[in-house]
């Protein structure tokens, strides 16, 4: 358990994915290396591709871990690793503390059936299947009896808001309401573990809005551990607990949101992130800081209040908040000079551009 995150669902260990005529030849039994940016270097040197190098994090019970970075960065390629679609070339993906690289193909079989639900880009819908048929379909495959199924897809199915198209096809939706389908699918078996990749990228600009309002309303209810890639910092920033930024295959970063754009942990990162306003992206707990004994104000504002909707109460004169703690953690004070610290830097970093 890690105490900052909670129980951790979901852990990746010094993960390779290497491309050419033998990955497995610079590798030990254990898949140890000691620099990792040299055998990647002697990778590419050797005509082999390492499209994920030596990859490591942890992803707790019911978070949002987003893994984002532009094409060609490893992210999906990761993403299929995690999920066994892909075989890692080195490294551990422990899954409740089991090794999936150790499971045999029934046994992955089965997690796939029931612990994972699986998002992509492109939908994937069956075309000659209803709504209805398409979200029962992982659960027809699981031998589930049909009434089982169909009301579980019903319930799915509303959940998403298409109650009332059961019967259409595929082709008869829109690309968000196909998408809110491949959704209800990939929920349908109650996974313990959802990937999403790219699952909104294809959809018009409002569309993409509306899909992902959808997908932090689900989140909220469902309280599912998430893996979601995406190449949109925007996206990323929105909807991450915390986010890894990948390049060339390495993760380069990982933080929550603010930690990323105030401390970023290098060129690449402060370039990727320099668009982001502060004043959205950094909320009220991000900067807060521990009372220690001293009173607390009056006014009270929710912990994930952005430091944009805070402006109007600062210049009425509001000098200070109180910030609720989370769980057991005591209540923790922002004070204006805090706030106008994060608005001078955003000036600065504009006046640079």
């Amino acid at each position: 358990m890690n105490a900052a995150l909670g129980p951790i669902k979901l852990a990746c260990r010094n993960v390779w994915k290497v491309y050419g005529r033998r990955p497995a030849y610079y590798f030990d039994s254990r898949g140890y290396v000691i620099d990792p940016d040299a055998l990647a270097e002697r990778l590419r040197a050797e005509a082999h591709l390492p499209a994920v190098v030596d990859a490591s994090f942890e992803v707790a019970t019911g978070e949002i871990f987003v893994i984002m970075g532009l094409s060609g960065s490893g992210k999906s390629t990761l993403v299929r690793c995690l999920s066994r679609l892909v075989e890692p070339s080195a490294g551990e993906i422990l899954l409740d503390g089991k090794n999936l690289l150790a499971a045999s193909g029934k046994e992955l079989i089965e997690l796939r059936r029931h612990a994972m639900g699986m998002v992509f880009q492109n939908f994937g819908l069956l075309p000659h299947l209803t709504v209805l048929d398409n979200v029962a379909f992982p659960l027809k495959i699981q031998g589930k009896p049909v009434k089982e199924r169909e009301a579980r897809a019903r319930e799915m199915i509303a959940l998403v808001g298409l109650e009332g198209r059961e019967v259409s096809f595929p082709h008869q939706l829109s690309g968000g309401q196909q998408q809110r389908v491949g959704i209800a699918r990939s929920l349908a078996v109650g996974p313990e573990l959802w990937f999403l990749d790219e699952p909104f990228s294809a959809l018009d600009p409002l569309i993409r809005k509306q899909m992902q309002d959808e997908f932090l309303r689900l989140q909220r209810m469902l309280k599912k551990t998430i893996i979601f890639i995406t190449h949109d910092i925007a996206e990323a920033f929105r909807l991450a607990d915390r986010l890894a930024i990948m390049r060339a295959g390495k993760i380069v970063q990982i933080g929550r949101p603010a930690d990323i754009v105030l401390n970023p942990a290098d060129d690449y990162v402060a370039q990727f992130t320099e668009d982001m306003p502060l004043l959205r992206v950094i909320t009220a707990g991000d900067i807060a800081t521990p009372a220690n004994g001293a009173a607390l104000p009056e006014r009270t504002i929710a912990a994930d209040t952005s430091l944009e909707a805070l402006i109007p109460q600062l210049a009425s004169g509001v000098g200070a908040f109180t910030v609720p703690g989370l769980g057991d953690n005591p209540p923790a004070l922002l004070s204006a000079g805090a706030v106008l610290a994060v608005l001078e830097r955003e000036q600065a970093r504009r006046t640079r551009e």
